[in-house]
């Protein structure tokens, strides 16, 4: 018998994930053997359709990584759709409210917890092989509801938020944050309010996830409950300038 995975932001050791960005299965075979924990299928700042996330979903299920889908909006059937697609759950931008992370937080639970309507055909239920308790306990204790705090009207209600019971873990979008206040990202004020909301987060018992560019080093110094490093198209972005910069360098210096 295949034994059971830890679950996703219980694990011993700090989960660390990244966007998916492009709409290719290969990225996502490099990222779970570069020994990703979870990827972030990003419908919301990339170009990716609902069946390109359906297959990018499956193709990380299955190389072990907990796939977890960033939705565009609050739209209760597009989070149902992604996790009938068998997500582990949804990162939902933009949750300023209690009132808005209760409703985004019942649109990933089934009744009587939510108003997640049952499809057990899909392929979370297995194409309805899966026996109907099994799936709905699977939906209602297993998928991660993530609100994704990016203003500061959402941090001033992060320890509303955080004590929602269908609220899993919260994630700070310090980039867009910062845009909010008309702040630099890396501006004082903002690292406060970032701040205050891992103390809210640790205060609930709940994780807190921060997003990281090319530097490792900050996120493991953050205290982050799990963290996002890079993307996709940028990590290829950044090899393909070095390498060009570096072949530039080397036959500048060999004339």
């Amino acid at each position: 018998m295949t034994p059971t995975p830890t679950p996703l932001l219980h694990r011993s050791r700090t989960p660390v994930g990244t966007w998916l960005k492009m709409a290719a299965p290969e990225p996502v075979e490099i990222m779970a053997h570069a020994g990703f924990d979870f990827v972030v299928i990003d419908l919301e700042h990339a170009p990716l359709t609902l069946e390109t996330a359906y297959r990018l979903v499956n193709s990380a299920a299955a190389l072990g990584m907990t796939p977890l889908v960033r939705v565009p909006d609050h739209t209760p059937s597009t989070i149902q759709r992604v996790l009938d697609a068998g997500a582990g759950g949804v990162l939902v931008p933009r949750v300023d409210t209690v009132e808005q992370a209760l409703a985004v937080s019942r649109a990933t639970r089934f009744p009587p917890q939510g108003s997640r309507g049952a499809g057990g055909t899909s392929r979370a239920g297995r194409w309805g092989l899966r026996p109907g308790a099994e799936y709905l306990a699977e939906g209602n204790d297993s998928v991660l509801c993530i609100p994704q705090l990016e203003s500061e009207e959402a941090i001033s209600a992060a320890p509303e938020i955080l004590a929602l019971p269908e609220v899993d873990a919260v994630f700070v979008g310090a980039v867009d944050l910062a845009l909010s206040m008309g702040l630099p990202a890396a501006a004082s004020a903002v690292q406060a309010l970032v701040n205050r909301v891992l103390s809210a987060a640790a205060d609930a018992g709940k994780p807190c996830g921060l997003a990281f560019g090319a530097t490792p080093e900050q996120a493991a110094r953050a205290g982050a409950g799990f963290v996002v490093l890079g993307n996709d198209t940028s990590m290829l972005a950044v090899a393909a300038h070095g390498a060009v910069d570096g072949f530039r360098a080397a036959s500048r210096a060999a004339r």
